[in-house]
C-alpha cells in the first residue's frame, strides 16, 4: 500500500485521482514527497500499526495470528484508515496486510446467529440486486466529494464449500474512468454469526493475493464453543441462508420491504479501493516505520 505504482496498476489507480498518493516517487528514487503526501504519510504512519508475529483477538470471539511481515490495525485505526483512504466503514472491520501492502483484507464479525447452508444461490439475480444496491449508494458518495463504483461483474462467482464452511466470491468494481479492482468476499460460518473477510487487490494480483490471505486465514479460527459445527437446538438462527449474505445479511432482509436504503448503505460499507491508491508502495512505509523505531 504504499508509493511506487506498478505498470500493472496504473489503470487501477485512475480510480482514485481525487487520493494525494498517486503521484509519488518510485521506489529506488530520491524524490521527496509534496507537502500535501508528506502530511498524507505522517496520518498514515501516526496509525497505531501491530507488527507480526503476534496473536490478536478479534471480534466473534476468535484469534487470528498475525505471520511475521505483515501488519495489523484494530477496529479504531481501521476506521481512520478507511476514511484516509475515502472509503465508508461500519467501524466494526479490522486490517491485515503484507508489509508491502500489495493487497490487503478486512475481517469484521456479524452476530446474526447460526446461518443454515442448505440453500441454493442464484448468482445471476445476485449480481442485479448487487448492481441495483451499489448505484442507490453512489448518491451517498457524490455528496461527500468521492468517484462513484459501479459494479461490472462477477470475477469469482459465489460458491459455498462444506468443508470449511466458507462462502467465497468476489467483484469487479469500476469507477467513472478506465481501470478496475476486484474486492473478494469470504464469509466464514460460526455458531453465534459469521465473520466477513474483505480482500483488496488487482485483478492481476487476484491470485497470488488470494493464496497469500488463505494461509493467513489458517491462522484464524472462532474459539472452542464458537465454531459452526457446535450449534446446538435452541441456538439463535438467522433470519436468512447463503443467498442474503452475498447482499449484507440482515440488509438483505429489508430489500423485501423495498428499503433499498439499507442494503445500500451496507454495501457501500463493504466496497474497498484501497489496495489499488497504494499498491506497491512498501517502500515509503518502511522507510516511514525505520524512522519511527529510530
Amino acid at each position: 500500500m504504499f508509493w511506487k505504482i506498478r505498470a500493472a496498476s496504473i489503470a487501477i489507480v485512475a480510480l482514485l485521482v481525487c487520493l494525494p498518493v498517486l503521484s509519488l516517487a518510485a521506489e529506488g528514487t530520491t524524490e521527496e514527497p509534496s507537502p500535501q503526501q508528506r502530511a498524507y504519510l505522517e496520518k498514515i504512519r501516526a496509525l497505531n500499526w501491530v507488527e507480526g508475529p503476534k496473536t490478536v483477538e478479534v471480534v466473534g470471539n476468535a484469534q487470528l495470528v498475525v505471520p511475521e511481515g505483515y501488519l495489523f490495525l484494530d477496529q479504531r485505526e481501521t476506521d481512520k484508515f478507511l476514511e484516509l483512504n475515502q472509503n465508508m466503514s461500519t467501524g466494526k472491520e479490522m486490517m491485515i496486510a503484507p508489509k508491502s501492502l500489495d493487497w490487503s483484507a478486512y475481517i469484521s464479525f456479524a452476530g446474526e446467529g447460526y446461518v443454515k447452508d442448505d440453500e441454493k444461490i442464484d448468482a445471476a439475480a445476485l449480481l442485479k440486486a448487487l448492481k441495483e444496491g451499489t448505484e442507490q449508494e453512489n448518491e451517498e458518495r457524490r455528496k461527500r466529494g468521492w468517484a462513484p463504483i459501479h459494479v461490472a461483474g462477477w470475477a469469482v462467482t459465489p460458491a459455498y464449500n462444506t468443508s470449511t464452511k466458507r462462502l467465497e466470491w468476489a467483484t469487479r468494481l469500476v469507477g467513472d474512468g478506465p481501470g478496475e479492482a476486484v474486492n473478494f468476499f469470504t464469509k466464514i460460518l460460526g455458531r453465534r454469526g459469521y465473520t466477513t473477510v474483505i480482500l483488496v487487490s488487482s485483478p492481476d494480483g487476484l491470485m497470488n493475493a488470494e493464496n497469500a490471505l488463505n494461509k493467513v486465514l489458517t491462522g484464524y479460527a472462532f474459539k472452542s464453543g464458537d465454531t459452526y459445527a457446535e450449534w446446538v437446538p435452541g441456538d439463535k438462527v438467522a433470519e436468512y441462508g447463503l443467498a442474503a449474505l452475498v447482499l449484507g445479511g440482515a440488509a438483505a432482509i429489508a430489500t423485501k420491504k423495498g428499503l433499498w436504503g439499507v442494503i445500500a448503505s451496507a454495501l457501500a460499507a463493504s466496497w474497498k479501493f484501497i489496495a489499488a491508491a497504494v499498491v506497491g508502495a512498501g517502500a515509503w512505509l518502511r522507510r516511514a516505520f525505520s524512522k519511527k523505531d529510530a
